[in-house]
């Protein structure tokens, strides 16, 4: 395990006092290797809440360019970043906030190639995926690469004013993968757009950042154990509630 320099113990003093997280936590962080799915609305302050809290290694996936109405929720980015990869300008930007990182970059979108042990090298030693994609299609992918490989999945999503989140562990008996909650998703396009129903900004951001929270916990082990449960926020009234999902024993992913 990592041992903690001085500079890193004046870095990190803040969640080193926390006593559910100290020493021993923060330097679980600085072995930990996180896959992040997305460098958009959820993926940027993922990226930038776990390059700040010391995240060893972050591998960034992302086919897509930014445009100019990326910008009113994808933070890491401003308008001279306009038509570049997404990957890059976020990779750069991490390694900005946290020097002693390490990130890697994936400028392509997963396919179900990545399903095979070939395809998901990029996978070795990651600790747990961020998911903050945007269409069924990937989620589900995603979902199954996680029951494969036996990697905790924090999966988010939002439209207009409301988001979600849960943890999945489908690979363990009593606890459900993202498959189990939305089943197979006959038409894997089927997601709102946020071009088309519009989205609050500061919405994702809150999601982004519990995302990143997520995976700390995931890592750290601090708190309960959220696997299995889903966080509902809804941003008009406002409220949180948090909902129990069961396994389904006959999921094409994770089912008996």
């Amino acid at each position: 395990m990592t041992e903690l320099t001085d500079a890193q113990l004046d870095k990190y003093a803040r969640h080193i006092v926390l006593r559910d997280i100290g020493g021993a936590g923060q330097k679980k962080l600085l072995d930990a290797h996180v896959l992040i799915i997305g460098a958009g609305g959820i993926g940027c302050p993922a990226i930038q809440y776990l390059s700040a809290a010391g995240t060893g290694t972050l591998t960034i996936v992302d086919d897509d360019v930014i445009s100019l109405s990326n910008l009113q929720r994808q933070i890491l980015f401003t308008g001279d970043d306009v038509g570049q990869a997404k990957v890059e300008v976020a990779a750069n930007v991490a390694r900005k906030i946290n020097p002693d990182i390490v990130v890697n970059k994936i400028n392509q979108r997963l396919t179900a190639q990545h399903l095979s042990d070939h395809g998901a090298a990029f996978l070795d030693g990651v600790d747990v995926i961020i998911d903050g994609s945007d269409n069924y299609q990937t989620r589900l992918l995603v979902s199954d690469i996680s029951v494969r490989h036996q990697i905790p999945l924090v999966s988010a999503a939002i439209g207009q004013f409301q988001g979600q989140l849960g943890t999945f562990r489908g690979w363990e008996a009593d606890k459900p993968c993202y498959r189990c909650f939305v089943g197979d998703a006959l038409d894997p396009d089927d997601c709102d757009n946020c071009s088309e129903v519009g989205v609050l900004g500061a919405m994702v951001g809150l999601m982004g950042s519990f995302a990143a929270m997520e995976a700390i916990r995931v890592i750290a082990g601090f708190g309960d154990d959220t696997a299995g449960k889903l966080q509902l926020f809804d941003g008009l009234k406002p409220s949180m509630r948090s909902l129990n999902l069961p396994k389904d024993p006959a999921c094409s992913s994770c089912g008996t």
